[in-house]
């Protein structure tokens, strides 16, 4: 493992620590899209089918479980948690993130690596992956007013991607054969679609004022 892709690791765990902190602390989910939420949870659910019959290492299975229970936990909390539900915006999470599925799955079933069941599952939470913030940023563009732990989330999950691709680059230029299209595509374009949020991130760090994002 190089150091980019376990900076990617700390990140994406970070983004998920940041959130939870947000939700048990402060007892709120205000500005965080369940629809988003819940599109991760079935990207985590599906990529990691052979946890329990492939073992890869200690870290692996412990980052998978962590990925997998932080994920439902989240949804849960949002849905059913009698405090945090409350904070919920449901007015505002519109985004119709059911019609992202189909798609993905039959991108999947077409384009994939290997037609095996655990593969095209694999190839259908790359696709999902890449679009699944497309709730949280269309519901942050709506609220516009962006807490410090939102946008923090939000941010990291964007890093957390974007030290991917630099470890894809490395392993690219030290390994033989290093070649995979389909996660190398899907996590550009999930890194294009930050783009936009990263600009008015710094912008706001940079001037020290509040983070909106323009309607």
């Amino acid at each position: 493992m190089n150091i980019f892709r376990l900076a990617g690791d700390m990140t994406h765990l970070a983004s998920v620590l940041v959130l939870l902190l947000k939700i048990h602390t402060i007892k709120s989910c205000a500005g965080i899209s369940l629809k988003t939420q819940e599109l991760y949870a079935i990207v985590f659910a599906s990529r990691y089918l052979d946890i329990f019959t492939d073992f890869i290492s200690l870290y692996n299975t412990l980052m998978k479980l962590i990925f997998l229970g932080s994920s439902f936990s989240i949804v849960w909390y949002m849905r059913s948690h009698n405090v945090v539900r409350r904070s919920y915006d449901k007015a505002q999470d519109t985004f119709r993130h059911y019609f992202i599925l189909l798609p993905c799955l039959l991108l999947a079933l077409f384009i994939h690596e290997k037609f095996t069941f655990k593969e095209v599952m694999w190839t259908f939470s790359l696709y999902l992956e890449a679009v699944a913030i497309l709730p949280q940023l269309v519901l942050l563009q709506r609220t516009r007013n962006i807490d410090n732990l939102t946008g923090q989330y939000v941010f990291l999950l964007g890093a957390y991607r974007g030290l991917y691709i630099l470890n894809w680059v490395y392993r690219y230029l030290t390994e033989p054969h290093y070649v995979h299209w389909i996660p190398w595509i899907s996590g550009i374009v999930q890194t294009l679609l930050y783009a936009d949020f990263f600009y008015y991130y710094f912008d706001s760090w940079k001037n020290n004022k509040k983070l909106q994002l323009p309607p």
